[in-house]
């Protein structure tokens, strides 16, 4: 006769998705203090310094919706890492994952730690189209995957806006 805790969770499954959840966050995670390593020491520093358009976020709001969508991007590639090795564009979706949040973290140190906007907006572009592809290939295999990506495409799509406006205020 098997226990209660063995009849409610099985062992097997449990590690397994917590092993996955410590997958997807990982690298979300590493970025996100890297690009914060990459921010902090440059925003008193350098960009406040920086001509802004009238547009900009308040410094507070940038925090806060980072958070959210990393938050989001990790839930979106567990769900994407919890489907069967052998799901058919599963290893393409995992790509494009990693290589739009190493792109996302690039980010960061192009703009703020090199202390230039030009060389953010030659990084944020391609991050966005490797966004949209993520978005895309999630789509095929889990569509909730595929929605938690929008409001992080729509963040960069604004920081787009911002990165190509500061570039062109501090030539």
């Amino acid at each position: 006769m098997e226990t209660l805790a063995e009849a409610v969770i099985e062992p097997a499954p449990l590690r397994r998705s917590v092993m996955l959840a410590a997958l997807a966050i990982g690298p979300v995670l590493l970025v996100a203090a890297l690009g914060t390593l990459a921010t902090i020491p440059n925003i008193d520093s350098w960009y406040s310094t920086l001509a802004k358009p009238n547009f900009t976020p308040p410094g507070w709001v940038f925090a806060p919706i980072w958070t959210a969508l990393y938050c989001l991007m990790s839930y979106a590639f567990f769900r994407i890492l919890r489907l069967s090795p052998g799901t058919p564009g599963r290893t393409a979706a995992i790509v494009a994952f990693i290589a739009q949040i190493a792109l996302n973290g690039s980010w960061a140190f192009a703009f703020f730690a090199a202390h230039s906007p030009a060389l953010g907006v030659f990084v944020i572009i391609p991050l966005e189209a490797l966004v949209f592809t993520t978005i895309i290939l999630f789509a095929r295999l889990d569509r909730i995957a595929a929605v938690c990506l929008w409001p992080y495409a729509a963040w960069v799509a604004v920081a787009i806006v911002l990165n190509v406006s500061l570039w062109i205020l501090n030539p």
